[in-house]
C-alpha cells in the first residue's frame, strides 16, 4: 500500500518545470544610490550562474522604497545549489547591507499564457491616466505625495468651506497600509492636497476615493474646478488626478523630540523657467541646516515640485512660526532673484522685498487630519480632524 510518505513530493512535471523567484525588500532611506550600484555588479554574475534564464529588478508605484527582483531558473536545483553556496552570500552582501526588510519566494511555473497568436495586440493607449505616475517618496517608512488643483476664481471661499466640512475618512486601508496625515492648504484659487501614507499610497488614494463623506465632498467642488471633470466616468477622474499630481522630492526630517507639538506651515513658490531645480535645493539646503541647528525649531521639512511649481510643507517646534523676515536674512537677493518669479509686483533684490514676497507665499491650512497625537494644531487651521 501506497502512504502520503512514499508519494514524491513533486509531481515529474512539478520537477521539470521552471523556477519563479520573488524578492521582495525595503530599501533604507538614503541607500537607493548604493543599492542600485550593488545590483548593477551583481546582476551581470548572477547571469553567469548556470540554469539562471532571467531576472528584473521592479520599484513598486506605490512606494519608493519597496523594490521586487524576479528571477526566472531552468529548475529549482540549480537555483537552490546557488543560493546556498558561500559565493551567494559572498556576492550579496554589497547588496544586503542597503536593505531593511526582506522576503523571498520561490514558485514552480505549472502554466503560462502568451499574448495573441493569430492578429496584433491592440493599440496602446497612450493616455496617461495613473494618477501615480512614478514611485511617491518614501522616507522614514512614510510615503509622501501631492495633489494640487485650481478652482473659478470667486469661488475660494465656498470650496474653503466645502473642504473644511467632512470628517475624516477611516486610517486603515489593509493590513499593511494606513493613512497617517492629510493636511489641505489653499493659495488664492489654488488648492493643495499633502498626504502621507505608510505602506503602498496607490492603496491609500483608492481607499480615500471610495469613502462615500470624500467622494461628496469631491462632487461638491467639481463645479467650482477650472478643470472640469466628469465623475461617471472613471477614465476622466483618473486622468485629472494624474495631471493633478504634485511629487514629493525632498524631505528633510529632523531629530525628533518626544512629546514635543508641532505646527504645520505650508508655502507655495513659483521657480523661473528651468529654475525649479535649483530652487528646489536652496530650500532643501536651507532646511537641512535649520534641521542640524539645536536652536531651530524645525520638525522636518518636505518640498513637492511639478513642472516651475514648488510647494514646501514645514512642521516647527514651539514657537512653531516660520517668519519670512528670518528665511529672507538667510537667502542671497541676486541668487534668489535668478530662481523665483515673484511676480510683476514683487521684487527680490533686496531684503525688504524678499521678505514681503516670501511672506506672500504662505498658505492657508484648511484642514489637518489624522496626525498622530503629539502633532498640534497647524498655524491657521480653519478646522482639524
Amino acid at each position: 500500500m501506497t502512504t502520503l510518505r512514499d508519494q514524491p513530493l513533486q509531481s515529474p512535471a512539478a520537477r521539470n518545470s521552471r523556477l519563479r523567484v520573488l524578492f521582495v525588500m525595503d530599501v533604507l532611506d538614503d541607500h537607493q544610490d548604493r543599492f542600485l550600484e550593488a545590483y548593477e555588479r551583481i546582476r551581470h554574475q548572477v547571469a553567469a550562474v548556470p540554469g539562471h534564464i532571467s531576472d528584473q529588478l521592479c520599484q513598486s508605484l506605490g512606494n519608493s522604497s519597496q523594490w521586487l527582483i524576479t528571477s526566472e531558473w531552468e529548475s529549482s536545483e540549480p537555483f537552490l545549489a546557488w543560493v546556498d553556496s558561500a559565493a551567494h552570500r559572498e556576492m550579496m552582501a554589497p547588496m544586503s547591507a542597503c536593505l531593511g526588510t526582506r522576503n523571498s519566494q520561490r514558485y514552480l511555473i505549472m502554466l503560462e499564457t502568451h499574448g495573441p497568436v493569430g492578429g496584433q495586440p491592440a493599440a496602446a493607449d497612450t493616455r496617461r491616466t495613473d494618477p501615480l505616475p512614478a514611485p511617491p517618496l518614501a522616507s522614514g517608512g512614510i510615503v509622501r505625495h501631492g495633489i494640487t488643483f485650481t478652482v473659478k476664481p470667486g469661488s475660494e471661499a465656498a470650496v474653503a468651506e466645502i473642504l473644511a466640512s467632512h470628517s475624516a475618512p477611516q486610517a486603515r486601508v489593509d493590513a499593511t497600509t494606513r493613512l497617517r496625515r492629510t493636511t489641505l492648504f489653499m493659495h488664492g484659487n489654488r488648492v493643495v492636497r499633502a498626504v502621507e501614507v505608510t505602506g503602498d499610497l496607490g492603496n491609500a488614494m483608492r481607499h480615500v476615493a471610495a469613502q462615500p463623506e470624500v467622494r461628496a465632498v469631491e462632487e461638491a467642488i467639481n463645479p467650482y474646478l477650472e478643470e472640469a471633470r466628469d465623475f461617471t466616468d472613471a477614465t476622466s477622474v483618473r486622468a485629472f488626478f494624474a495631471r493633478a499630481a504634485l511629487p514629493a522630492v525632498s524631505h528633510v526630517p529632523a531629530v525628533s523630540v518626544p512629546g514635543a507639538r508641532v505646527t504645520r506651515q505650508g508655502f507655495l513658490y513659483h521657480a523661473r523657467p528651468g529654475r525649479a531645480a535649483a530652487a528646489l535645493r536652496l530650500f532643501a539646503d536651507l532646511d537641512r541646516a535649520a534641521a542640524a541647528d539645536p536652536d531651530q525649531p524645525l520638525a522636518g521639512s518636505t518640498v513637492y515640485l511639478r513642472d516651475d511649481l514648488l510647494v514646501r510643507v514645514v512642521d516647527r517646534y514651539p514657537p512653531g512660526q516660520e517668519t519670512s523676515a528670518g528665511l529672507a536674512a538667510s537667502v542671497d537677493p541676486g541668487e534668489l532673484s535668478l530662481l523665483l518669479d515673484p511676480g510683476p509686483d514683487g521684487d527680490l533684490t533686496t531684503r525688504d522685498g524678499i521678505r514681503d514676497y516670501l511672506a506672500s507665499c504662505a498658505m492657508e491650512v484648511i484642514t489637518d487630519r489624522g496626525a498622530p497625537d503629539q502633532l498640534g494644531p497647524p498655524a491657521g487651521a480653519r478646522a482639524s480632524g
